[in-house]
């Protein structure tokens, strides 16, 4: 069952807007995250939770997809319904760089959760921290570290693992029918013998 979970989180970048996600499930996702190990214990991350209407308010501020310059993502009528930022709370511990492991292991577990449930989501690294703070009025000690866009997925989004290319190339694509390729390294190429 985890590998299957793992197979389909991939990520999502055209969301059906006709089926927002629940709140309720949001938070249960992040309450997954929030008994998911932490640095020293420490648990320096906090999240906001964006509806609908505040994924349009952000989604401006965030750039999606630097592989696939000729694609408009996510398309036009396919945005998703909600967004999780997720900040540092410096308050907590003042150096944001000690979160990074944590950062990746709440991700991996509220998408994971996300996925269980029927949604989809997509980590979005790149975006305008400062503005997303402003905008959202997240207090100055909480520093915007990773964005989640949620949603339902898309028909007209179909993603497929395919082999790593020959030179090592990983770089994802899509071919003329649209269908999104995310080349994966064999098994036998990361392991150190």
């Amino acid at each position: 069952m985890l590998r299957e979970l793992i197979y389909e989180n991939r990520s999502y970048r055209s969301f059906d807007e006709s089926m927002p996600v629940p709140k309720e499930k949001i938070l249960n996702w992040i309450d997954n995250a929030r008994l998911a190990p932490s640095a020293s214990n420490r648990q320096p991350l906090k999240y906001k939770v964006l509806d609908q209407k505040g994924a349009e308010k952000v989604l401006p501020l965030t750039r999606w997809a630097a592989a696939l310059p000729d694609f408009q993502l996510p398309p036009e009528g396919h945005h998703p319904t909600a967004f999780v930022v997720i900040c540092h709370d410096t308050s907590v511990f003042p150096d944001s760089s000690a979160s990074k492991v944590d950062l990746g292991i709440a991700a991996m577990t509220l998408l994971l959760s996300a996925v269980e449930d029927g949604y989809v989501g997509c980590c979005i690294g790149s975006f305008d921290a400062e503005r997303v703070g402003e905008v959202l009025r997240i207090p100055e000690r909480m520093e915007p570290v990773l964005m989640i866009a949620l949603g339902a997925p898309s028909p007209d989004e179909t993603i497929i693992l395919a082999e790593a290319k020959k030179d090592g190339d990983t770089t994802y694509y899509r071919d003329k029918h649209n269908l999104h390729f995310v080349p994966k390294r064999k098994l036998e190429d990361i392991i150190i013998e």
